[in-house]
């Protein structure tokens, strides 16, 4: 049977190895594992996504969608320790993987299945290199779940392949009612920026 990084419990042996990453200008080790979303060092998309935005400053809940083997969370912890980080994934192994690589950085990272998230809780930033790969339906009913989770002046970062959908993507964020600009064009990559619907605190 063969295994996704977008499985919950992935079927093929746990080969790790240590590689290392630049994530938002520091050069760190990261554990990561055969199982899980790009095993053998950070992603072009991921680094265009912390390249071209820069982490919040100051005390803001911020969630990584998706977090793989943690790169983007532990960054964000690491960059701005005043920052509350969550990291979400559906992928068991990648959760151990980030919770891990944030302990080895003493980076302030809470780790949960997406069920783990308190209800109640919303967040200033999402930032996410969310898997495409699952189907564009699955990605819209992700997002639909998540984005209304902002708070009403927050905003969420999504890379997206151009070859992927980017552009299909972004005129749906918008026909949602969640107004969407393209901030950055990179390596084949497109940097999206969303905000949750105004009206949606109105009523």
């Amino acid at each position: 049977m063969s295994s996704h990084y977008f499985d919950e419990r992935p079927h093929g042996e746990d080969r790790r190895r240590m590689i290392k990453a630049t994530v938002f200008g520091r050069e760190l080790d990261f554990m990561t594992s055969s199982g899980t979303f790009s095993p053998d060092g950070l992603d072009k998309a991921t680094d265009v996504l912390m390249r071209e935005v820069p982490p919040p400053a100051g005390e803001q809940r911020v969630l990584d969608l998706g977090c793989g083997w943690g790169p983007i969370a532990v960054g964000l912890a690491l960059a701005n320790p005043l920052a509350s980080v969550w990291a979400v994934d559906v992928n068991s192994r990648a959760r151990e993987l980030t919770a891990e690589n944030a302990a080895r950085h003493r980076a302030r990272v809470r780790v949960a299945d997406p069920e783990g998230v308190p209800g109640e809780l919303l967040f200033d930033e999402i930032w996410s290199n969310p898997p495409v790969r699952v189907g564009k339906d699955a990605l819209h009913a992700l997002l639909a779940i998540w984005i209304p989770r902002l708070y009403p002046q927050g905003v969420a970062h999504l890379v997206i392949g151009k070859n992927l959908g980017a552009d299909s993507l972004h005129r749906w964020l918008n026909d949602q009612g969640w107004p969407t600009e393209r901030v950055a064009s990179s390596r084949g990559f497109r940097v999206l920026r969303t905000t949750k619907h105004p009206a949606a605190e109105s009523h």
